[in-house]
């Protein structure tokens, strides 16, 4: 008689090997929809009618009442295109084709203050509508037209395909778009011994103060993605008040480097982004390797694996850091974004494969009313691709709609303007608006309000001149008033010198008993009468 394990090989046996395929097939499908985190099928079992966008804010928030509630993108829902129907997908779709308009940039090399330089990328309002209003190639110092900065991502430059469906559809609709390229990217060779990094503000300090000196009439816009996300909040945040930036919108940030740092190696997907990234580092490195090879560690770059890897071995030693989650921790956006002062909307998507939500300060965006944070549960990193032809980006259309309406609304921010008044007027204004003082009858020095004093004036009627009134009856009142005031003043010197006689016998008393108990002792019988008027009364009371 066979054994059970003869009889199940003989029952296998009998299926048919086609079936064994198309069960290795269902295997390896519900394996990677799983793995590359699909969701067409949540989407079509609800219609495909996608997920609202998820607004956080506090209360009040003039920002939303005023802008983000007349956004119609963002009280809508998101539908990822339906064959990118996974944020790896999305993130890789963008990448390697992107789709992006076709877009023709004016190049400005513009030189900062260390030495370095950077491209500058235009493409004005009349080059998007298809004529050219500026032959010369420049905008007037009288021209109103806002105009929008832009910060790529992580060795991104204006040819990224993202960039160009932002640059193409915010200057359709009548801006001027300023690709700020990062040092060293947009084919332009570094000139000095600086680098960017996640951090690096100064650049895009001196290209907004550039900007709003050369145009000072055109309101100022700025968007970040990715990393350039995260310097544009830091770069707020770090200028208060007095940045002239009227409005910015922040998208994919990474917010907190040390968690993104962490995420981007806890999964084999995920470490698949972080050799990615590496790879492009590289690529960037060995463009520049004379520099990196005299500032950096040239071997261990040529041995980076991971973003961490270049970032010990490159960026934290040019840019002076310790260790790299020293580097990382001065470099979050996450812990100075309450103070940015200016209209600021992040866009984050949930599924972010590199920037995870983890990382993403709930609170801190609630607790500041110039903020408001909108989420989508899909979107991956800097996709939002939507449509069934995909040749659109969903975040491109909410900046370009919430920047149109910000423009259009009295809470823009308004730079802090520091008034240079003239040493004279500096000292009259001080004279005026300092406290006043009133002096009384013990010699005491005392704050007066100032209705007190208004009250001591004389009446309006008073004070006037009559014709017929003498100036020797002025000349007297003066006189009067001049030796009360001196009388006041010594009587109060006098008050404040026996105050100080007294304080002297009251510490020479002290040092006495706490040296000498006993002989302080001997000092307060002896001289009770006299010690009676400096002490205080409780002291004698016991004895």
């Amino acid at each position: 008689m066979a054994s059970a394990g003869e009889l199940l090989l003989l029952a296998a046996a009998a299926v048919p090997p086609a079936h064994y395929l198309v069960a290795l097939l269902v295997f390896v499908v519900a394996f990677l929809y799983d793995f590359l985190e699909f969701h067409f099928l949540r989407d079509l079992v609800r219609g495909l009618r996608g997920d609202a966008v998820v607004l956080t804010y506090g209360s009040p928030c003039e920002l939303y009442h005023d802008v983000v509630s007349k956004c119609r993108i963002l009280h809508g829902r998101y539908l990822p295109t339906p064959w990118l129907s996974s944020p790896h997908f999305q993130t890789t779709f963008l990448n390697f084709f992107g789709r992006p308009p076709a877009v023709r940039y004016r190049r400005q090399l513009f030189s900062v203050r260390d030495g370095g330089t950077i491209a500058l990328d235009w493409i004005l309002a009349s080059d998007a509508k298809g004529y050219s209003l500026h032959t010369d190639g420049g905008i007037s110092k009288d021209d109103t037209t806002p105009i929008m900065v832009v910060v790529p991502g992580l060795t991104s430059d204006s040819a990224s395909a993202y960039i160009k469906h932002l640059a193409h559809t915010v200057a359709k609709q009548g801006w001027h778009v300023v690709v700020s390229n990062h040092r060293g990217l947009g084919g332009v060779s570094i000139t000095s011994d600086c680098l960017y990094n996640a951090g690096w503000t100064e650049d895009l300090r001196e290209v907004v103060n550039n900007l709003n000196h050369e145009h000072p009439k055109a309101p100022l816009f700025a968007v970040g993605t990715s990393i350039g996300a995260n310097i544009l909040v830091k770069y707020l945040a770090e200028e208060g008040e007095s940045t002239p930036v009227a409005g910015a919108v922040s998208v994919c940030s990474p917010w907190d480097l040390v968690i993104c740092d962490r995420f981007i190696n806890r999964k084999l997907v995920q470490r698949l982004y972080d050799r990615a990234l590496a790879i492009g580092l590289l690529g960037y490195a060995k463009q520049h390797q004379p520099l990196l090879t005299r500032l950096a560690n040239w071997e261990g770059i040529q041995k980076s694996r991971t973003v961490r890897d270049f970032d010990h071995h490159a960026t934290r030693i040019v840019a002076n850091f310790e260790t790299v989650d020293t580097y990382y921790r001065h470099c979050s956006s996450a812990q100075v974004v309450g103070n940015v002062s200016v209209p600021l909307l992040c866009l984050s998507a949930l599924d972010d494969p590199v920037c995870t939500r983890e990382a993403i300060p709930w609170d801190e965006c609630r607790a500041n009313h110039n903020i408001v944070l909108a989420t989508t549960a899909h979107g991956g990193h800097l996709g939002f691709f939507q449509g069934i032809t995909a040749t659109k980006l969903w975040w491109v259309g909410a900046v370009a709609e919430f920047l149109a309406v910000l423009h259009s609304s009295s809470i823009t921010h308004k730079p802090r303007k520091t008034q240079d008044l003239g040493p004279h007027t500096s000292l009259q204004s001080s004279i005026d608006k300092s406290p006043y003082i009133s002096l009384a009858d013990d010699g005491m020095v005392v704050a007066a309000q100032k209705d007190e004093i208004d009250t001591d004036k004389p009446p309006a009627e008073s004070t006037q001149h009559h014709p017929g009134q003498s100036s020797q009856d002025n000349n007297s009142t003066e006189s009067l008033k001049d030796d009360e005031i001196t009388t006041r003043l010594k009587r109060s010197i006098n008050q404040l010198s026996r105050q100080s006689n007294k304080s002297m016998w009251l510490l020479a008393y002290i040092a006495i008993i706490s040296t000498c108990p006993l002989v302080g002792s001997l000092i307060l019988i002896i001289f009770r009468r006299k010690l009676k008027n400096v002490l205080p009364a409780s002291w004698f009371s016991g004895r």
